[in-house]
């Protein structure tokens, strides 16, 4: 895979983001009830949202957001959403993202992150686990809370 880079998700890119594959079984893992419920509370002024190009062409998108106030700790840097593209899956655009979102968090001052993921045998979590993220807790819905330290 040639050098990726990030791009500020915009109005030129977001139709390439929203249409980016999945492998199959991977549908139900997309919006687990934990983010869509946090999501309608994002404040914009806290969202961070990229594209993940290689070369020209939008190979991934990660949303995060950075709230040191927020009353849930597990929320104040944290990843709401990662895809990358089904074809490239597995070469290292997921961890790209993720890291950057890290860099990201360490530059606010923050000395972790996290994400939260449904567990199942076509979902995230060994992803997650491969690029550093540990459980560290569960929500009210059974979803995993993982953090990768900074």
């Amino acid at each position: 895979m040639a050098e990726l880079r990030l791009e500020e998700l915009s109005a030129r890119n977001i139709v390439a983001a929203n249409n980016l594959s999945l492998k199959p079984g991977q549908e139900q893992f997309i919006a687990p009830v934990t983010y869509s419920v946090a999501a309608s509370t994002i404040n914009p002024a806290t969202s961070w949202q990229r594209v993940v190009l290689n070369e020209d062409k939008v190979v991934g998108f990660i949303h995060g957001n950075f709230d040191p106030e927020s009353p849930q700790e597990e929320l104040r840097a944290c990843i709401w959403r990662i895809n990358v593209d089904a074809d490239a899956q597995g070469q290292g655009v997921g961890k790209f993202a993720a890291h950057a979102l890290a860099e990201e968090a360490r530059k606010r001052g923050f000395d972790r992150i996290t994400v939260i993921w449904e567990s199942g045998e076509d979902g995230p979590e060994a992803f997650f686990h491969r690029i550093g993220f540990t459980d560290v807790g569960e929500t009210q819905y059974g979803e995993t809370i993982g953090a990768l330290e900074l």
